[in-house]
């Protein structure tokens, strides 16, 4: 029996996720647990960090994906791959709550 842990189809891939007011960059790594994340438009520009996450398939295509960022700040996403959309929650080290909805197109 595989006990391997099944490897999230996004692993290898990068991303460019663009918010009203917020855009970043999702790298993750082949390993299918670590990314590497910069945000490059918006207030917290310049923002960036290697983080290990963790996902679950809610649909086809569309993946809940998981991380906290080195500054405790924590960030969920809802990524529609097939039609290119992302939800973003994320709550900063100061406690504030920030709810985005944007696009997601691979680099």
């Amino acid at each position: 029996m595989d006990m391997t842990p099944e490897l999230a189809p996004f692993a290898g891939k990068s991303f460019e996720v663009r918010y009203e007011g917020l855009t970043a960059l999702n790298i993750y790594a082949d390993d299918g647990v670590s990314m590497r994340y910069e945000i490059t438009e918006g207030p917290y520009a310049g923002a960036q960090g290697h983080v290990q996450y963790t996902w679950h398939q809610v649909a086809p295509r569309t993946y809940a994906i998981v991380w906290q960022e080195n500054d405790r700040s924590t960030v969920v996403h809802i990524d529609d791959f097939g039609n290119g959309t992302s939800l973003s929650f994320f709550t900063t080290a100061q406690l504030d709550l920030h709810r985005l909805q944007g696009s997601l197109r691979q680099l």
